[in-house]
């Protein structure tokens, strides 16, 4: 080698590699032929019914309270279109007065707890509490869960998974004219 002259790296090597342009090629002309016959990403159909139980989530909110753990899940849940009540759980109350405030106030609630360990015993204790009040929206949390789990833990991070899987950020709610 003479002087001067820069060793070339192996990921160098690599990018010039004949057969890894021959790869990006036909992955390109893959993504094209999946776009013109409308192949189905799965990515795509989970966007697609997150979206299905935010937008039943939305339609619950309208007559009903979401209880969350904290501001940055009710910023979330605001981002994504839910325009009703939400309340977050840490207000300065214990759990047992915060319960009690709800059942004067509420004849239903849905919980949105986050699905981590300390989001799991929050939902414990506030179901234990709340008999009565949460169990015909169980479902949507559990759903919910289902199909965010593999991504994330938590309310907060569902606009930015919304906006991965679908490719553009996803908002439900009644349609603007």
């Amino acid at each position: 080698m003479a002087r001067g002259e820069m060793k070339s790296s192996i990921g160098d090597k690599r990018k010039s590699s004949p057969k890894l342009r021959s790869q990006k090629e036909l992955c390109f002309r893959h993504s094209e032929i999946s776009h013109d016959i409308n192949v189905y990403s799965l990515d795509a159909e989970r966007a697609d019914r997150l979206r299905e139980v935010l937008q039943a989530l939305y339609d619950v909110n309208k007559r009903l309270p979401i209880i969350v753990e904290g501001k940055r899940d009710v910023q979330a849940l605001r981002k994504i279109g839910l325009a009703g009540e939400i309340i977050t759980l840490h207000g300065g109350q214990g759990i047992y007065e915060f319960c009690e405030d709800l059942t004067e106030r509420f004849s239903h609630v849905v919980l949105l707890m986050d699905w981590d360990d300390k989001g799991e015993k929050l939902f414990r204790s506030l179901a234990d509490h709340l008999t009565g009040l949460w169990e015909e929206f169980a479902p949507l949390r559990e759903i919910l869960r289902v199909l965010c789990q593999k991504d994330i833990k938590d309310i907060e991070g569902m606009p930015g998974l919304l906006e991965r899987l679908a490719g553009t950020a996803v908002t439900v709610g009644e349609e603007t004219p």
